[in-house]
C-alpha cells in the first residue's frame, strides 16, 4: 500500500481554504450523539438466514445512438436481470450477495466496447453474467464496517458514485468504515483495491477493472438551516491506469431555503486536483461549481455553472473524475466523459415538474472550454417517466447535443421499463 502523501504547496493552499470552516465544524462536532434503539435481532444464524429478504429486478432499455460520422446508427436492447439476497443481522453481522446478468435481445448492433462492433457508436453496455456486491456488514451502534465488493455513492456523486444509468454497475472491492458518533456529523473512510467499471468484467479497452491502491474520505455536517456541508479527499493510485492517478481535494455545500410557499434551494462546490501516486504528468487543476434554484411543490427550476480547469497549450493536464457517475454531469449525451485538454466550462438551465403523475425534466447545456475562449457546442435533453403499480418504472428520453468545435452531432434516444421486488 501507498503511503498517503501531499505536495506542500497543495496542502497549504487546501488548508488555507477550509480553515474558517473547521471552527464552525469543530463546534457542531462535539455535541453528543443519541443513539437510536437496537432493533429485535434473531437468535441464530440460521433465522439470520432464513429471515433475510430478497432482491429481484429485471430492467431492459432500448438505446439508439445516431452519431456523426458514423454511416450505422446504434440500436441497443438490452435487459438486466438482478438477484440479491440479503441476511437479517445477527450480532451486528449481516450478509448481502447480488449478481446480475446483461443480455442482448436480438443482434448486438452497438458497439459495447466488448463486442468489436466499431461501425457502430458505442454503447458501454456488455452483456456477461458477474458478482455486483458480494459483502459482510458490521453495525454496532453507531459505527459501521462494510467488507467486501460494494456500491459507495458519495455526496451527489460528481467524485465517487455506481454509474447506476449503466446496466453494469459501477462497485468497488474495497473495506469501509462509518461512524455518527459526533452529533450530525457522519465520518466515512474506503480502502478500495479493485473498481468494477461499467465495461467489464472482462477485459479489453477501456479497462473493465482499476487496481491499485484508493483512499476515499468523506466528513458530512448537518448544519441544519444552513443546509449540509461536505469535506472530502479522494486519493487515486491505479497500477494499470496510471494516467487516472490523482488526489482530490475539496468542500461541498448544498441545501434550500424556505420563503413561503417556495423553497430556494443551492448547491457551492470547490476541489483542487494533483497528480498522485504513478501518474507520470505533473499537474494541478480546479473544479468550481455553483447553482441556486426555485422550487415550489410539484415545480423547479435551476441554474448553474460547472468548471473543471484545463491547460491551453499542455496535455494531461485538465480536472479529470474517473469513478463519478458522469451520465448525471454535463448532459445526457456523455460527449464530456472525459475532460478535453483545455477544460470544460458547463453553463445550464433544468426545469423540472410533475404533470399527472409524469415527472417532466428539461435541460440545456452550453459547452466551452476553460483554458482558451472556444465553444464545444450545446445540448438539450428531455426526458418523462412515470411510475405504475409502486414496482413499474418506465422511461423515455432523449438528448441531442451540436457539436461547434468539440466532438459531434450526436441524437440519443432511450426506452426503459424497470420492475422490482420487494
Amino acid at each position: 500500500m501507498n503511503v498517503i502523501c501531499m505536495k506542500p504547496a497543495r496542502m497549504l493552499r487546501i488548508g488555507t481554504g477550509l480553515a474558517a470552516l473547521s471552527v464552525s465544524i469543530a463546534v457542531q462536532a462535539a455535541e453528543p450523539a443519541v443513539a437510536k434503539p437496537a432493533a429485535a435481532q434473531p437468535a441464530t444464524i440460521a433465522e439470520a438466514f432464513s429471515g433475510g429478504k430478497p432482491q429481484i429486478s429485471a430492467r431492459y432499455r432500448f438505446e439508439q445512438v445516431d452519431e456523426k460520422p458514423f454511416a450505422k446508427d446504434a440500436h441497443a436492447s438490452t435487459v438486466r436481470l438482478r438477484l440479491g439476497y440479503e441476511t437479517l443481522s445477527w450480532r451486528g453481522l449481516s450478509l448481502l450477495a447480488e449478481f446480475d446478468h446483461i443480455g442482448a435481445i436480438g443482434a448486438e448492433a452497438y458497439n459495447s466496447t466488448r463486442n468489436g462492433n466499431t461501425a457502430r457508436p458505442v454503447v458501454a453496455d456488455p452483456t456477461d453474467t458477474d458478482l455486483n456486491q458480494l459483502l459482510v456488514r458490521y453495525t454496532a451502534g453507531t459505527e459501521d464496517a462494510v467488507l467486501g465488493r460494494q456500491r459507495i455513492n458519495l455526496d451527489n456523486q460528481r467524485f465517487v458514485g455506481g454509474v447506476g444509468w449503466r446496466q453494469n454497475e459501477q462497485t468497488f472491492d474495497a473495506v469501509t468504515l462509518r461512524t455518527k458518533r459526533l452529533s450530525r456529523t457522519t465520518l466515512s473512510y474506503s480502502y478500495v483495491g479493485s473498481v468494477n467499471r461499467v465495461f467489464g468484467p472482462d477485459p479489453g479497452t477501456p479497462p473493465g477493472r482499476l487496481h491499485g491502491d484508493t483512499h476515499f474520505l468523506n466528513a458530512a455536517f448537518d448544519l441544519r438551516k444552513a443546509g449540509k456541508l461536505s469535506a472530502f479527499g479522494y486519493l487515486l493510485d491505479f497500477d494499470n491506469a496510471a494516467s487516472l492517478s490523482s488526489e482530490t481535494f475539496g468542500v461541498l455545500w448544498t441545501g434550500q431555503y424556505p420563503i413561503d410557499q417556495f423553497k430556494l434551494p443551492w448547491s457551492v462546490s470547490y476541489a483542487a486536483q494533483g497528480d498522485h501516486g504513478g501518474n507520470p504528468v505533473d499537474y494541478s487543476a480546479d473544479y468550481w461549481q455553483v447553482e441556486v434554484g426555485i422550487a415550489q411543490d410539484k415545480w423547479s427550476a435551476k441554474i448553474g455553472r460547472e468548471t473543471l480547469a484545463g491547460d491551453a497549450t499542455r496535455p494531461g493536464r485538465a480536472f479529470q473524475t474517473p469513478l463519478a457517475t458522469l451520465h448525471v454531469w454535463q448532459g445526457w449525451a456523455d460527449k464530456f466523459l472525459t475532460t478535453p485538454p483545455q477544460g470544460i466550462e458547463d453553463t445550464y438551465v433544468t426545469l423540472g415538474g410533475k404533470v399527472a403523475g409524469f415527472d417532466l425534466q428539461l435541460a440545456w447545456h452550453d459547452f466551452g472550454a476553460e483554458a482558451v475562449s472556444r465553444d464545444y457546442g450545446t445540448e438539450w435533453d428531455v426526458s418523462v417517466g412515470r411510475k405504475f403499480a409502486k414496482r413499474v418504472d418506465v422511461l423515455l428520453k432523449a438528448a441531442r447535443y451540436d457539436a461547434d468545435t468539440f466532438a459531434t452531432d450526436t441524437t440519443k434516444l432511450w426506452a426503459m421499463v424497470t420492475v422490482a421486488f420487494p
